[in-house]
């Protein structure tokens, strides 16, 4: 897939956590990756983990997302 697409999705999902679990956020998408990589699945942890970083702020975004 396109890089561009995959950090718009990630930068869309990282708003949606952060909209829904604020503060927290961060935690969630740490344990959906935790729960991506028990099961293998590369390409959908290399998501988890721009979104993870997008919710840090050293994404492309640039800034935390709240």
């Amino acid at each position: 897939m396109d890089e561009q697409v995959d950090t718009v999705r990630a930068e869309m999902a990282a708003a949606d956590l952060e909209q829904q679990y604020g503060e927290d956020a961060e935690v969630i998408a740490t344990l959906r990756a935790a729960e991506i990589a028990a099961l293998g699945d590369a390409a959908a942890l290399a998501h988890w983990d721009r979104v993870i970083s997008i919710l840090r702020g050293d994404g492309p975004a640039g800034a935390r997302m709240n």
